[in-house]
């Protein structure tokens, strides 16, 4: 069984999610922390828990869900992953953070990429890719049916959606990654957002403005 822990940084209100099992394996997705205030938050949940970072893997890689990757990597030596649509979008995020105001040099650099027909294996366990896109070219989403969650990213808000009119967006795309890859799952499956409250599937097919 996967447990999951979520955070929440930077100026943006990022939600970063750690994922670990009985075995205290351990993923961090998106991690969004900027300072080392921040990061040190982090780090002292991992060690109070005793668990052991497998990796690091991004739903999508705007600068504000990979502030933290590069401290991770070199902390616990584990390798990024993202999907490789997305490469285009990790290339400029030192452009988009001067813009934004971030000191940010350097953007970390993947090892590895994530592919919606294969499943990630943490352990005994198995979570689904979902391909997202509409809010960057390569979003993907992670599906633990067991759990009966689904970690979003910036796809699919409470009584909202992403942002499309970043490079790369696109307002149908997102709709059609949301009817056909969120909202085929079970009603009450919990998204957690990459900023906000979580919410179900159920709520915003009932209630999200931009779905109806």
């Amino acid at each position: 069984m996967l447990y999951i822990e979520p955070f929440t940084f930077n100026a943006f209100q990022e939600n970063t999610y750690l994922i670990y099992n009985e075995k205290k394996e351990c993923w961090i997705i998106d991690p969004g922390m900027y300072d080392n205030n921040e990061t040190n938050h982090l780090k002292s949940f991992i060690e109070e828990k005793q668990l052991q970072p497998q990796a690091v893997i991004n739903t999508h890689t705007h600068i504000d869900h990979i502030f933290g990757v590069d401290a991770l990597k070199s902390q616990y030596g584990i390798e990024f992953l993202i999907h490789e649509k997305d490469l285009p979008v990790l290339n400029g995020a030192v452009g988009s953070a001067m813009l934004f105001g971030f000191d940010f040099k350097q953007a970390p650099k993947p090892e590895k990429f994530i592919y919606e027909t294969q499943p990630l294996v943490l352990g005994d366990d198995e979570i689904k890719v979902l391909f997202t896109p509409g809010h960057s070219p390569g979003s993907v989403s992670f599906y633990y049916s067991p759990g009966k969650w689904v970690i979003g990213g910036d796809v699919l808000f409470s009584g909202s959606i992403g942002r499309t009119d970043l490079p790369g967006g696109n307002f149908e795309t997102l709709i059609y990654s949301i009817r056909t890859q969120l909202f085929t799952l079970p009603d009450e499956t919990t998204v957690y957002s990459g900023h906000g409250p979580a919410t179900t599937i159920g709520r915003e097919k009932q209630s999200n403005p931009f779905l109806q």
